[in-house]
């Protein structure tokens, strides 16, 4: 295992050491993981994190400035409290897209590209920390992503390199995601990194008291009786569907909410699919997977339109859930993005497809 060690000195790192899964939180997988050893306090240091092959990058001290890759990033470091050391992000969240007192901060933070970062903008930003959350190891986010620093040049800036691993490392899980552990580790080892240990407890905390509320009103739901479930995402484009495979944070979502994702038989975290394989799973729930628009209005229009193009399609209208209207309209970054509000959506999904049971 190689080590990338940051903030002046080498350190033998042991209460410090943070482990987390890599994208992967089924029974089986060697994700969720928090800390293996150390105390709570938010003056623990060194403390280190790994990457999707294990490496290690070790911090002596709390980061001073950070850029995020894209906005889901950007929200978990806002609701850990660490948002004031934010300078600058990638997909920036829009106006209104993130709840309350976020997104007026949120909004503050300089934008470096509305897509992904520039690598020359990123090497020049000054901050001491970038967090990736979708980069594919090896690749440093090839495969379309564009042209991205290589870990000498972030090692030369003086910048430490790390991962949301439940997003960036998903397509390297060798099991099925069928928890939200690897989503809570990487909150509790941004919070270490951060100085925000406590915080990032509390939000742990919380989504795991939601997530077990729906295990205890749907967990006795036979297999076989639960519903089956398609995410629809409207926002990758409609000639051909891009479906959720089994190792994507939403395929956990659905399957914590008690529905049965009829694409679970992928290996992989997304893949391109034909209209015919929907119709062969013919689902009985459809979420209209949109992204938030920033207002009320601009997101019912755009959910409206998920769902005429659904019901006009000749390829679609003759679905099950297409004609008895079972549609779920649930934001698509709240479900797709690893995040607090992954708890949300479990419980959200869940009221509508097992009413009264769900609280």
């Amino acid at each position: 295992m190689r080590s990338r060690v940051w903030g002046g000195t080498a350190v033998v790192v042991l209460g410090g050491l943070l482990v987390a899964g890599c994208g992967s939180g089924g029974k089986g997988a060697s994700g969720g993981g928090g800390e293996t050893a150390g105390r709570a306090g938010s003056g623990d240091y060194p403390v280190s994190v790994t990457d999707c092959m294990g490496d290690k990058t070790t911090f002596s001290e709390a980061p001073k400035k950070i850029v995020t890759s894209n906005a889901s990033s950007l929200e978990l470091l806002l609701r850990l409290g660490a948002g004031d050391k934010v300078i600058g992000t990638g997909f920036p969240p829009g106006k209104g897209a993130l709840p309350g007192a976020l997104d007026a901060q949120a909004q503050k933070v300089s934008v470096l590209g509305k897509g992904v970062i520039p690598k020359e903008k990123i090497l020049g930003s000054g901050a001491d920390l970038y967090v990736d959350t979708f980069a594919a190891m090896g690749g440093m986010g090839g495969g379309g992503m564009g042209d991205v620093p290589t870990e000498a040049e972030y090692k030369a800036a003086g910048i430490k390199h790390i991962y949301l691993k439940s997003t960036a490392c998903a397509a390297r899980s060798k099991s099925p995601v069928t928890d939200l552990s690897a989503v809570e580790a990487d909150i509790t080892s941004l919070g270490a990194v951060t100085g925000t240990r406590a915080r990032a407890k509390e939000l742990v905390a919380g989504m795991k008291e939601k997530v077990d509320a729906v295990r205890k009103a749907v967990g006795d739901t036979p297999e076989g009786k639960r519903p089956t479930y398609f995410f629809f995402d409207y926002e990758a484009g409609t000639k051909q569907p891009t479906v959720i495979c089994n190792r994507q944070v939403a395929n956990a979502v659905i399957t914590l909410a008690g529905a049965r994702n009829v694409f679970a038989d992928c290996n992989s975290d997304r893949k391109q699919a034909g209209w015919e394989d929907v119709i062969a799973k013919n689902p009985d729930w459809i979420q209209l997977g949109v992204r938030n628009r920033g207002s009320e209005a601009a997101n019912k229009k755009a959910f409206d339109e998920a769902q005429q193009w659904l019901e006009t399609n000749p390829a679609t209208k003759g679905l099950t859930a297409v004609k008895e209207g079972h549609f779920l309209r649930i934001g698509s970054e709240q479900t797709t993005i690893a995040g607090v509000e992954n708890a949300d959506t479990v419980e959200a999904i869940a009221k509508t497809l097992y009413p009264g049971k769900v609280g």
